[in-house]
């Protein structure tokens, strides 16, 4: 299948080169905008099975023309490119049913295979993209903690003891340990005491 596809850039080289690419390598560009508001008068009017859409345009963003083609029942599959690396973007576009996101200074080694994955129904998102907001993500075993673990967590990231634990939350030390093993259990830790601290430490932030 080669599908239809129009691009939108408000960066007339990015949208060149883009362009150039795409005819190099034989797919049926319909059309080009340099704004977003051209981009969704294309669309529009052409419904193209693909849109490649700079997220930052003036007149309509790319995540405002997808919103808005989404109202609009459009069956356009809508590829974001973009420099932002930004965890609240990348959850915006996978709520509005993104179907591709692709780092700009990827774009020209990345844009073929994303259009392939879009093809078959499989959506694309930068592996650097990924690997970035995966790094900066909260581990999953955090979410399973009590209220009570969660508290003892918070101690221990604190550089406090067991005994300093116990005392400050009115429990035994023995109690306190077993919140521990709990915590490790759920973390998926080891049983070295300093491995739970520096875990706890670096991720007092996402409690």
């Amino acid at each position: 299948m080669n599908p239809t596809i129009i691009i939108a850039d408000d960066h007339p080289l990015v949208l060149k080169g883009l362009e150039e690419f795409l005819f190099e390598k034989k797919f049926n560009v319909l059309a080009s905008a340099k704004n977003g508001k051209e981009a969704l008068a294309l669309i529009k009017a052409h419904v193209p099975d693909i849109a490649v859409l700079d997220i930052k345009m003036p007149f309509y963003t790319g995540l405002q023309i997808a919103e808005k083609c989404k109202e609009a029942n459009l069956q356009t599959k809508i590829i974001l490119i973009t420099f932002e690396k930004d965890e609240k973007i990348y959850n915006e576009a996978k709520a509005l049913g993104i179907y591709g996101y692709v780092l700009k200074e990827f774009a020209l080694e990345e844009i073929e295979n994303c259009i392939a994955s879009v093809i078959k129904e499989v959506p694309y998102f930068s592996p650097e993209l990924l690997a970035y907001i995966e790094v900066d993500k909260a581990p999953d075993g955090l979410s399973t903690l009590t209220e009570r673990e969660i508290k003892i967590f918070k101690l221990i990231g604190a550089n406090k003891t067991a005994t300093e634990i116990a005392t400050e939350l009115f429990i035994s030390v023995r109690t306190v340990e077993k919140h521990k093993n709990n915590i490790r259990r759920k973390l998926a830790l080891d049983s070295k005491s300093a491995s739970l601290y520096l875990f706890a430490k670096e991720n007092l932030k996402y409690l």
